[in-house]
């Protein structure tokens, strides 16, 4: 699949040098006395340097919208887990993108389109939802003093057993700058979010349980198991471990294929004989099957 680099603010653009175009309106848009810098020709250099991949994401757009729908509830829980991600720089990342954040919900919306008109013809078994929820485990809330070495972690807990203050000492020794000022909280995580040391280490603990020092990559942390959530029955978990489990399996061939089906059963036709050839994508062969 194609990743369009291209801002909306662009494809907005050229959808309104189109609409002049077509109308045959000639008014300059930029006049110098070495001539003048009309509509058409705007939209002639805009359509020959963008062309192919606007008028893509503009069909996949109105293709996928007629098939698919993309609630307001799931485009702004995307637009907040995009937020969550990038914390503070979300304002600085959106301004270097070149879109406000309409355009950027729009954008949004097409890729949630596009995924789910790909995960469509992704099938998942019984048994793999099964194993997959048995391997699963519940989200937990944990805090660390992460040393550099074994003797000042000794240290640490030596102190922890003498009964001084978690977050005091997370303050004072811990090196990960990160949670130390929050007294080494690192809020509520999952499966795979941790090093694999630190996860078996916090998932063994019992609520409140202060672990012995653990060695990792990082160095050596000291962690408190602070909470754990309950885990949710198969039923209740159900729907969404078959999505997590079919986009384990999407690539960009798989959507890119699907992207085609689409295309292909709106019996879609190009019309602009320059573009006639935006939807002639290849999608690479699958490697054979030893």
């Amino acid at each position: 699949m194609k990743k369009w680099a291209l801002s909306i603010m662009v494809i907005a653009g050229l959808l309104g040098l189109a609409a002049c175009s077509n109308g045959g309106d000639s008014k300059a848009v930029a006049t110098s006395k070495a001539g003048d810098i009309t509509k058409e020709e705007l939209y002639d250099v805009m359509k020959e340097r963008y062309g192919d991949a606007v008028l893509q994401e503009l069909v996949y757009e109105k293709i996928l919208s007629d098939k698919y729908k993309v609630t307001d509830k799931e485009l702004a829980k995307k637009l907040d887990e995009l937020k969550t991600q990038l914390g503070e720089n979300y304002e600085m990342a959106l301004a270097q993108s070149g879109m406000d954040e309409a355009a950027l919900k729009r954008s949004l919306k097409i890729q949630m389109l596009q995924e789910k008109a790909a995960l469509a013809s992704v099938k998942v078994t019984e048994k793999e939802m099964k194993e997959y929820y048995d391997n699963q485990k519940p989200e937990i809330h944990a805090r660390h003093i992460l040393v550099k070495d074994e003797a000042t972690a000794k240290e640490v807990k030596e102190k922890l057993k003498n009964g001084e203050d978690f977050a005091k000492l997370a303050k004072e020794y811990s090196t990960d700058t990160g949670s130390a000022e929050k007294g080494g909280d690192l809020g509520w995580f999952g499966q795979g979010a941790m090093v694999a040391e630190f996860e078996n280490a916090a998932y063994a603990l019992k609520k409140d349980e202060i672990s012995e020092p653990v060695k990792s990559q990082y160095g050596f942390h000291i962690i408190q198991l602070l909470d754990k959530k309950e885990k949710k029955s198969y039923e209740e978990s159900k729907a969404e471990i078959e999505k997590e489990l079919k986009l384990s399996k999407l690539d960009n061939t798989a959507v890119q294929k699907a992207l085609n089906k689409e295309v292909n059963d709106a019996d879609l036709k190009v019309n602009d004989k320059d573009l006639k050839d935006a939807f002639k994508t290849e999608v690479p062969a699958e490697p054979a099957k030893k």
